[in-house]
């Protein structure tokens, strides 16, 4: 195996790597729960950036139902989220399972 070739090939993957986050920094997803009462934009870099509760499910007399149904449509956008960004990350490392954290 060339040496060379193969630190060309990590300097490409870092270039690439530093563009599929930015990427990710800007492309969203959306949840949503309660058929559409309430919906949850996140960033695929992990960032909230947008929460809508339709306020006829807002029941004073039962906050807990709707701090669970947030959560959890809360919890599905980042979970949409990083399933985008594993896709991407995937692209770039052309298939190799790579562990989490791995700095390239």
């Amino acid at each position: 195996m060339n040496i060379m070739k193969m630190m060309k090939q990590v300097q490409q993957m870092q270039s690439g790597l530093a563009a599929v986050q930015e990427k990710l920094a800007s492309q969203t997803v959306t949840s949503e729960g309660a058929g559409g009462k309430v919906k949850v934009t996140a960033t695929c870099d992990g960032n909230i950036t947008e929460l809508f509760i339709d306020p006829s499910i807002i029941d004073p007399s039962d906050s807990e139902f709707l701090q669970e149904l947030v959560l959890k449509t809360i919890n599905d956008a980042i979970v949409k989220g990083k399933e985008t960004a594993a896709a991407e990350m995937k692209k770039l490392t052309g298939g190799l399972d790579l562990p989490p954290g791995m700095g390239i």
